[in-house]
């Protein structure tokens, strides 16, 4: 199996809301889901989380703490290697881009109106995210 290094990054704000982006390519595409992706040659995991919340929601963030690490299989005979940061933002503006199709800030009782990515909420428990709320 091939293992793929990549990170993701939970962005909460001062309302009690979730940033969360629409994936614009597979794996998942069309799904929410937590800002992220593959790290780059030579890039550690936390600098990987701080470039993929820029391009995909155009906000700059400081990494605060790793939450969780896991490895998702996708089925192809590749597993992701995730490294998940809590992350606060600094600076810009939300606007979608790169893969993402969309993204927007997302409360937790609105979270059963999304089609979530494959235990996003279970993995947000796992992490503590939800105790934040």
């Amino acid at each position: 199996m091939q293992t793929i290094p990549a990170a993701g990054v939970i962005i909460l704000n001062e309302q009690r809301q979730i940033l969360l982006v629409q994936r614009g390519h597979e794996p998942q595409r069309g799904r929410w889901t937590v800002p992220g992706g593959r790290l780059e040659p030579g890039e550690s995991p936390d600098r990987a989380a701080v470039r993929e919340a820029f391009e995909e929601t155009g906000l700059h963030v400081r990494i605060e703490r790793e939450v969780l690490h896991l490895r998702l299989p996708t089925g192809d005979g590749h597993e992701f290697d995730v490294h998940d940061f809590l992350a606060t933002v600094v600076g810009g503006e939300l606007a979608a881009g790169d893969d993402a199709d969309d993204a927007r800030w997302v409360s937790q009782d609105d979270l059963g109106a999304l089609e979530l990515t494959e235990n996003l909420v279970d993995y947000l428990e796992e992490a503590g995210i939800t105790d934040l709320w």
